[in-house]
Order: C-alpha cells, then sequence, then structure tokens
C-alpha cells in the first residue's frame, strides 16, 4: 500500500473519533448545566419568605403616682407622674417607687344615717296616706272642745314645815361636816412594797428588816425547829411612834405554826424606831409588805 492511501485511510479513521470527542464532550457540559441548574432550583424552592410577626400594641396608659407630700420646686429629673411636685430620696441603691398597703375599698353605699333618714321618710309617707285614707272614709265628726285643767292651789307652808325643813337642812349640814373631819383625820399612808421603794425610806426598812431576823432567829418557834420550813408574805403596818397598827398573812406558809410564828415575831419585836422627821412630815403610817421565809437552818429572813 503507498504512502497516500495510507495517510487517507488514518484521516478517515480521525475524523469520527474527533467528532466523537466533540459529542461526548458536550454531552457532558449539558449534563453539567442540567444538575447545575436543578441544584439552583432546589436551593430558591428551599428559601421561604414570611412577613415579620406583628406583636400585639397593648396601650399601658398613663401611671400617675399618689404621693402623700408636696414641695414647691419640682425635681430635675422626674422618675414618676404624680398629683403633687416631690423631691424627695429614699435609702435603696435600687430604682424603686416606694409603696403603702390601702385597705380594699368598699364599693360607694349610702351610709347608715342616709339610709335610716330615708326609712324615716318612707315610713312617714305612709303613715300620712293611711291617714287621708282614713279621713276620707270617716264621717264628720262634730268639734268637742277640751275642758281646760286647772292646777290646784298649792297649800302655804305653815311655821312647822319650815321649822322640820330648817332642822332637815342642819341635820343634813352636820352629817357632811362629821364626814369631813372623818376624812381630815384620816391617816397619810405610805406602802411599800419589795420590788421598788423611795429613797428615804430605804434606811428605815432595812433597819426594821435586821431587827426582824435578829429576834425571829433567837425566838424561832420551837414546834417548826428543824421539822418545818417555808415561805409566807405578811403585811406590817407602823405608826410614826413605832407602835404596830396591824400585821395580816396575806399569804399563807401552808404552816400554821409559821404564820403564828411571824405575827407573834413582829409584835415582840414593837416598839420600832420613831418615824425621822423628813418621814412623819407627810405619813403617819408604813406599810411594810415582805416574804418571810423560815429556813431550814432554824432562821428567818425578811426579803
Amino acid at each position: 500500500m503507498s504512502s497516500t492511501s495510507m495517510l487517507a485511510t488514518a484521516s478517515g479513521q480521525a475524523r469520527p473519533a474527533a467528532a466523537l470527542a466533540a459529542f461526548a464532550s458536550g454531552r457532558s457540559l449539558l449534563t453539567l448545566a442540567f444538575a447545575l441548574s436543578l441544584a439552583l432550583h432546589g436551593i430558591l424552592l428551599a428559601i421561604h419568605f414570611s412577613p415579620p410577626e406583628r406583636k400585639p400594641m397593648r396601650d399601658k396608659g398613663l401611671e400617675v403616682v399618689l404621693v402623700n407630700a408636696r414641695h414647691a420646686k419640682a425635681p430635675d429629673k422626674a422618675q414618676v407622674l404624680a398629683q403633687a411636685n416631690l423631691d424627695g430620696g429614699g435609702t435603696s441603691d435600687k430604682a424603686v417607687t416606694p409603696k403603702s398597703p390601702l385597705p380594699p375599698q368598699d364599693a360607694r353605699r349610702d351610709g347608715n344615717a342616709l339610709t335610716e333618714a330615708r326609712r324615716k321618710v318612707q315610713q312617714q309617707e305612709r303613715t300620712q296616706q293611711q291617714l287621708l285614707t282614713q279621713v276620707k272614709k270617716a264621717p264628720s265628726v262634730a268639734t268637742v272642745q277640751q275642758q281646760v285643767e286647772q292646777p290646784a292651789p298649792v297649800p302655804a307652808a305653815s311655821g312647822l314645815d319650815l321649822l322640820d325643813s330648817a332642822a332637815a337642812i342642819a341635820r343634813i349640814e352636820a352629817q357632811i361636816d362629821r364626814n369631813l373631819e372623818e376624812y381630815a383625820k384620816r391617816p397619810r399612808k405610805k406602802f411599800i412594797g419589795a420590788r421598788a421603794r423611795e429613797y428615804r425610806f430605804a434606811q428605815y426598812v432595812e433597819d426594821w428588816r435586821l431587827k426582824i431576823e435578829r429576834i425571829g432567829t433567837l425566838n424561832y418557834p420551837e414546834a417548826a425547829r428543824g421539822k418545818l420550813y417555808g415561805s409566807l408574805l405578811l403585811s406590817v403596818s407602823i405608826r410614826s411612834d413605832g407602835s404596830v397598827a396591824s400585821v395580816e398573812v396575806t399569804r399563807s406558809s401552808g404552816h400554821k405554826v409559821l404564820d403564828d410564828a411571824a405575827k407573834r415575831i413582829v409584835n415582840m419585836s414593837a416598839p420600832y424606831a420613831p418615824f425621822p422627821p423628813d418621814i412623819s412630815k407627810d405619813t403617819d403610817i408604813i406599810e411594810i409588805v415582805r416574804t418571810w421565809t423560815f429556813t431550814n437552818t432554824d432562821q428567818v429572813r425578811a426579803n
């Protein structure tokens, strides 16, 4: 075979191959373009657009705070609205508004006085209506003249009546005078308890206590020695000259022997010292109330 024929044969074989390569290249480009188109459409379909959500609008209104004070000058930076100017402060670092609790207010209603007045008016109207109805139905009645009763004559006072009245007045005046004298003679009494006492009575009461405890311990009741012990509340009244006015057991110890022994010790220790001038000037009787204790060591304590 000649070279020319060989070249022709090779050229004829190369043309279909080139065409096939070109077709394959165009098909791949079409496939790529189709794939890109599908991807782009898929992305566009996946994206959704929606309008923004509308939040409900609510009118908060006008908030006014009621204050219980008033300043002539308004504050530079007001935080709230109020019925009056108030430039005040507080003790908190936070932006809070002071509040005061108020009781629940009842609905508006008429007071008791108004309700009672209306009830009376309605009752009077009903009564008047009933009277008018009775007057219309009743026959005419003749007017009856009322007889005016003459007052009974007052008998003149005789001399005996005047003497009796004077005697009665004298008896009343005498009774009043006697009551005043008895009140004036009432002794000026001073009560001294165990918890509080005036300074000027302190030394006198202390001397009385020491004397009571000394004589009471020396004269401890034999029937109770080594057997009975307890406490009682005793009230002792002493006159200004030191004599005993009265002795009374206010609270018993539960043992009659100890109660009688306490009263006997008070009378045995009398008379006591007379009142000093600073006490006797305004006091006639001193009443001393103490708790007497008969201890298990055969001693007497007046605390």
